[in-house]
């Protein structure tokens, strides 16, 4: 695959040129690990950069954080996903596309897709988040991969979007259309207790266990202060949504 020439940027040229060239580097692991080129490497870069590492480095002022791009990102992954299922799926209610695609979109299921393409390894992070296990982190996973999207969209356009989402998430959507995707079981109980009235959940944190960078936590869910369910999990809502799953799972049998 060939690469556009890497070049110095007014936007770094503070910035002394062995970092430089380190930024850079990233940029084209990045660039063969998706398949595209980037006619303008800025926003590639832009995309890889977490708040905590521009916050510890100090670099040049201009230099920014990916949550610009992740909020872009997100809204054209909403869009995208959201024309494909009414383009292709005539038979689904608003209330299924929407449902549909928030299991498409959701953090677990971005999480998983930037892990396949090694986005925590590229990353930039800073030190503090880095040993927390940043890189592993649902949450900043899928806002890189978000951010990605958005810096994709503005340096190749709506189709160049488009196509990388459906490379990185046809295989979710087909799922997701045949019900076979994950569930967000914490909205599946909450529906499921407002059939029978207005019940509000509410999840209560009930220990966390081990080092600050591989936390257990335990939840509890709870509705009219009566228990429903626990679960276990490596961050709080990743333990939430094992407790509304084991919650469901009372709610089967008995």
């Amino acid at each position: 695959m060939r690469f556009f020439r890497i070049r110095s940027n007014r936007v770094f040229q503070e910035v002394k040129l062995p970092e430089q060239e380190q930024l850079y580097k990233q940029v084209q692991k990045l660039e063969e690990k998706i398949g595209y080129c980037y006619r303008n490497k800025d926003y590639a870069l832009n995309a890889l950069i977490h708040s905590s590492y521009v916050n510890e480095n100090h670099l040049d002022p201009r230099l920014k954080n990916n949550e610009r791009l992740e909020f872009l990102g997100d809204a054209i992954l909403d869009f995208v996903m959201g024309m494909m299922l009414y383009n292709n799926h005539p038979e689904m209610s608003e209330g299924e596309m929407s449902k549909t695609r928030a299991l498409i979109v959701c953090e677990a299921s971005l999480a998983e897709s930037a892990r396949s393409l090694g986005l925590g390894e590229l990353m930039f992070l800073g030190k503090g988040e880095d040993a927390n296990g940043g890189r592993n982190r649902p949450s900043i996973l899928s806002d890189c991969l978000e951010a990605l999207i958005g810096s994709i969209y503005l340096d190749g356009g709506m189709d160049e979007a488009e196509g990388f989402i459906m490379f990185l998430l046809g295989d979710t959507y087909q799922k997701a259309v045949r019900g076979e995707l994950f569930m967000d079981y914490k909205t599946r109980l909450q529906e499921e207790l407002q059939k029978s009235g207005d019940m509000k959940i509410h999840y209560k944190l009930i220990e966390a266990t081990g080092p600050d960078h591989d936390k257990l936590f335990k939840m509890a869910a709870y509705a009219d202060n009566r228990l429903l369910g626990t679960g276990c999990g490596k961050s709080k809502k990743e333990a939430e949504q094992e407790a509304a799953k084991k919650a469901l799972e009372r709610m089967k049998t008995s």
